[in-house]
């Protein structure tokens, strides 16, 4: 018998420790509606009929689950409920101050642990509301839009999971020319070891509203995250969408998020990918109706035995659209990197403008980074480009700046700095890039 064969066996038994009784409790416990538990329940036996991903499956070709038992990590059910006393952590009390936001929200494992609004958010008729709550106050609006019309429940074995047992959230909900100017902020912080954790984002916005949203996720040591982001973005509305992912890197995530445009809509969204001993994340972007502008930001620096893997895709399906995806990425030591993005343009999408770039800094001749940039274009007016790197730093640079008075170890931060800034100018929100600046301080110092 092939390791492959042997290793997909051995991944099909982990689901054992799982049944339909485990989301039954887990929505009872919350006092969920019937829609809510019946859409638990069939979304539990498309992971049931769903394969678990195989080393022959293209997706999957170059990042295996070697390891991974779903059992290890019990879910938790805990009532919506629930509420977690005493003070915040320093760390997370300092991810709150960080930054000058509109409102945030705080949870620890499944609970809603801290809410702030410090905007008048009501009087435009915004809603900022955990997503547990949201199912009960806002049922017909979350009814309407959750998982029905960017990610659905099938689109993958994790996507499945996470429908049958999704804990924690955030609604966002923008009405018609609605404007939020500072950004709301969502801190996730799985604290506890082992636990198994289902994030799910859904931002909704109408015809000429704007809004930004920041996600931090933390924590998850031993544990595994499978999260869901869904950015449905309405005519003419302005969306900036921001997940800072830095789990402890002992931890498995895995992350589905897809963003739909209306008519000349526009959408920035920054995805940075700093923790975990593996992500797999897929992020897709829709542009539905003419006239959306769609830019994919991303930044990654694996390092030790991480494995980073993102598969984007740019789906262009209007005319008259522009998409632009930048991902740059450092490497240290041992680490492993995947890129594997498409530009899909389908008939009648002419005047499309489409650019995919995925750049690698290689920093030690052990770490390893695979691109595998693509086109598929069925339009024939259309201007689409794509390109890949993968370098070490060059000496030469290292050795004109060492001759400025620089250390080497100066010289090597200056660079790779650098090499990131082309994606940190494209960050909407000041107090975010001084953080992301600072972490990647902490990894090239090791």
């Amino acid at each position: 018998m092939s390791v492959i064969v042997k290793e997909a066996e051995a991944t099909m038994q982990t689901a054992a420790g799982f049944s339909e009784a485990t989301v039954r409790a887990h929505s009872a416990a919350r006092g969920e509606p019937e829609w809510m538990l019946s859409f638990r329940l069939e979304a539990w036996r498309l992971f049931e009929a769903l394969p678990w991903p195989k080393a022959t499956d293209e997706a999957w070709r170059r990042t295996r689950l070697t390891g991974f038992d779903l059992t290890r990590f019990r879910p938790v059910v805990a009532s919506a409920a629930a509420e977690m006393k005493g003070e915040l952590s320093a760390l997370l009390q300092e991810e709150l101050d960080e930054m000058e936001s509109a409102a945030s929200m705080v949870f620890e494992e499944s609970v809603l642990r801290n809410s702030v609004t410090r905007s008048p958010l009501d009087s435009q008729g915004v809603i900022f509301l955990d997503l547990q709550s949201a199912v009960h106050q806002h049922a017909d609006l979350v009814r309407k839009y959750f998982m029905t019309e960017a990610v659905k429940p099938g689109q993958n074995k994790f996507t499945a999971l996470h429908a049958a047992l999704w804990d924690t959230g955030v609604f966002v909900y923008v009405p018609a020319s609605a404007r939020v100017t500072l950004p709301l902020q969502v801190i996730l912080n799985q604290n506890n070891e082992g636990v198994g954790g289902y994030h799910h984002t859904l931002v909704v916005t109408e015809a000429g509203a704007e809004v930004t949203v920041v996600d931090d996720l933390l924590g998850a040591r031993e544990g595994l995250q499978a999260s869901v982001v869904e950015l449905l973005i309405g005519d003419s509305s302005v969306v900036r969408y921001m997940n800072l992912q830095d789990f402890d890197h002992s931890a498995w995530n895995f992350l589905t998020g897809r963003a739909v445009l209306g008519r000349d809509a526009d959408l920035r969204w920054i995805q940075v990918s700093w923790g975990s001993r593996l992500t797999k994340a897929f992020l897709d972007v829709e542009l539905s109706k003419p006239g959306g502008h769609a830019e994919l930001l991303g930044i990654y620096f694996p390092i030790g035995n991480q494995h980073i893997d993102h598969q984007t895709l740019q789906i262009h399906r209007a005319p008259h659209c522009f998409s632009d995806l930048l991902f740059n990425g450092a490497l240290k030591d041992k680490s492993r990197s995947v890129y594997m993005g498409i530009i899909q343009v389908l008939p009648g999408a002419q005047k499309t403008d489409a650019y995919q770039r995925n750049g690698n800094l290689i920093l030690d001749t052990s770490a390893r980074a695979d691109s595998i940039p693509g086109l598929e274009i069925e339009a024939d007016d259309v201007r689409c480009t794509h390109g890949a790197t993968a370098a070490q730093v060059e000496e030469e640079y290292v050795f004109y700046l060492m001759a400025r008075g620089l250390t080497r170890a100066q010289a090597e931060r200056m660079i790779v700095q650098g090499f990131f800034q082309a994606v940190l100018d494209r960050v909407p929100v000041e107090s975010v890039v001084h953080k992301l600046e600072r972490v990647i301080e902490r990894k090239i110092g090791g």
